[in-house]
């Protein structure tokens, strides 16, 4: 299951069934899970976690040292959770001591061609990274969100789940939950409506979601007047509370 002109440390922990292509280079302290195929011409360097059946193709660059000019060395890490597809020329840097030492990524999510994910970001659940889309060090991605191609996020920004972003956005503030975002810089488009009805939301679910975005936008609110609206309507339809949980951890303030 090695290619024979694979290189792989012996220190690398592999499961028996992992696939591994010619060229490829597997360096210390990576682990691999059971049922990954490694593409050829692939380097990924340890510390690095990887689950199972991924499936990672040539010319991803994987656990590389962060970009950030403060990093001496230390050994943080890289942990990718299970079934995701890592296309060609990706990009995934290892965490840095000034946040949490580590980067995550986490399961079923698809980053598409030369997409970068930087030190210490922390990207959910079936995320999709259209191609060229490029997280800055520390930015967070909700689980059920895309953007598009092109897309570039400021460091320490974070994205709530279930939005989406249009293709060739500049986001320097933080995306709430269910929000469409488009432009330079990324402004909100009303709610992920099309994304939500795929992914089970209900009728009266959408509608409070609709909502919940006319109190935060339309409304000319303060956000501490907003929230309050907000927590009354999450008492009667509870999955507003992911929208209030991405604005109470907002520092960089939400995109206007």
């Amino acid at each position: 299951m090695i290619h024979p002109q694979a290189i792989v440390d012996p220190s690398a922990r592999l499961a028996d069934d992992v696939e591994v292509g010619p060229w490829t280079i597997i360096g210390a302290d990576v682990e691999i899970g059971a049922g990954t195929v490694i593409g050829p011409h692939v380097v990924i360097n340890g510390p690095t976690r990887i689950g199972r059946n991924n499936r990672i193709f040539q010319f991803a660059s994987v656990g590389e040292e962060c970009q950030d000019k403060k990093y001496k060395g230390e050994p943080t890490r890289l942990e990718i959770g299970d079934n995701n597809i890592i296309r060609e020329g990706c990009t995934i840097h290892r965490g840095t001591i000034q946040d949490q030492g580590l980067t995550r990524l986490g399961s079923h999510n698809l980053l598409m061609a030369y997409t970068h994910v930087a030190h210490d970001c922390v990207v959910g659940d079936h995320v999709i990274l259209a191609n060229n889309a490029a997280l800055a060090g520390h930015v967070h991605v909700g689980d059920h969100t895309i953007l598009g191609g092109f897309t570039a996020v400021h460091q320490f920004c974070r994205i709530g789940a279930h939005v989406m972003c249009g293709a060739g956005s500049v986001v320097l503030k933080d995306i709430p939950a269910f929000v469409m975002a488009n432009g330079n810089s990324a402004k909100p488009h009303g709610i992920n409506a099309e994304g939500l009805r795929r992914r089970g939301f209900d009728t009266e679910q959408i509608r409070a979601i609709r909502q919940g975005y006319k109190i935060l936008y339309r409304q000319n609110l303060i956000l501490a007047d907003a929230l309050q609206s907000l927590h009354t309507l999450a008492a009667q339809v509870p999955v507003i509370q992911l929208l209030i949980d991405s604005l109470v951890v907002s520092e960089r303030g939400i995109i206007r």
